[in-house]
């Protein structure tokens, strides 16, 4: 369970090496009625695409031209454009009149996981940048409460730090899609039997924030001496006893596999039932965790499975979030 975000780093080399670097951008606005929704309201409401085509149309030209003399190029010097927004109709429009490469538009990704809403554009970017070659400039254009133009250069480091799962594996790795019922369900738009159990308090602050790495990272320690690894992090080693004398080890990215499971149609979840496994992780260290997006009947042991960070619950207004495992898929199934 999850809303749809996209995280960018933005820095200089003094941080983390620069993927793309910023070459210039613009952006314009206009007073008029697209899309709204009211503040507690689930649904938004759109107005009728021919008029908001006729009014979003100018404003991405606007952006687009101030843009390309900001980084000083032309169209036809940008070898890839991401162009989205919240009204589809306005971005075709749009791109037809920008004087660009038609091959050098990439797909919008629309017919596989459709509008990820603000996380778009990030989606996108990171899409492109999987593949790209150093050397590329890139055009965002974003179609939403005005119009936005970011032009960026690669730099020789999107060569040599690629990710793991590109965007376009991950998409196809993915399920059958959620059922309508149970996206309902978790939007709370139905209303349905509780599970009858007592609900879980909300997560505290001073915890959260004494163990952030643990939480937000998935950051075990590993006993120096021994090599002993510990999830969640100790100050006391199991394997030597040896105290405060632990180095960080970073297991968001490590993939371990199931040893044992239990399915429990009992405890309270929003998503019953629950399955409960142990993992051992590769390289070491034992966790009993969660599994998400499984069948549980389809769960075995020697599963392999891979962290990610989801939304356990939400309790008086506090959402509360931590690490899933889920099973390792390819895109050949």
């Amino acid at each position: 369970m999850g809303r749809r975000r996209a995280g960018l780093l933005v820095g200089d080399d003094s941080q983390a090496p620069v993927l793309a670097e910023f070459l210039g951008g613009a952006s314009a606005t206009e007073e008029f009625l697209d899309r709204w929704r009211l503040p507690g309201e689930e649904r938004s409401q759109v107005w009728e695409e021919r008029f908001v085509e006729t009014m979003y149309v100018p404003l991405g030209e606007r952006a687009w031209n101030d843009a390309l003399k900001s980084a000083a190029l032309d169209a036809g010097d940008l070898d890839r454009i991401v162009a989205t927004g919240t009204h589809a109709r306005a971005v075709k429009g749009l791109t037809r009149r920008l004087g660009a490469a038609k091959e050098a538009y990439v797909d919008d990704l629309s017919a596989t996981v459709g509008n990820t809403g603000t996380a778009h554009p990030g989606l996108l970017l990171a899409s492109v940048l999987d593949d790209a070659s150093p050397g590329q400039t890139i055009a965002v254009i974003v179609l939403a409460d005005g119009a936005e133009v970011l032009v960026f250069r690669t730099t020789d480091a999107v060569a040599e730090h690629r990710v793991s799962v590109p965007v376009v594996d991950q998409i196809a790795t993915g399920d059958d899609g959620l059922p309508y019922g149970k996206f309902l369900r978790w939007r709370e738009m139905v209303t349905v039997e509780p599970p009858r159990r007592p609900p879980p308090t909300r997560t505290a602050a001073p915890p959260s924030v004494r163990s952030e790495d643990w939480k937000f990272a998935f950051v075990g320690s590993r006993d120096r001496s021994s090599g002993a690894l510990h999830l969640p992090p100790q100050r006391v080693s199991w394997q030597g006893g040896a105290v405060d004398d632990m180095d960080p080890a970073p297991m968001a990215d490590v993939p371990a596999t199931v040893v044992t499971f239990t399915v429990d149609r009992m405890v309270y979840s929003p998503s019953p039932p629950v399955v409960f496994a142990v993992l051992d992780f590769d390289g070491g260290g034992r966790l009993p965790c969660e599994l998400t997006d499984v069948e549980a009947d389809d769960v075995a042991i020697g599963d392999r499975v891979e962290m990610t960070f989801r939304r356990l619950y939400t309790a008086e207004g506090v959402h509360n979030y931590f690490w899933k495992a889920r099973p390792i898929r390819t895109p050949e199934g």
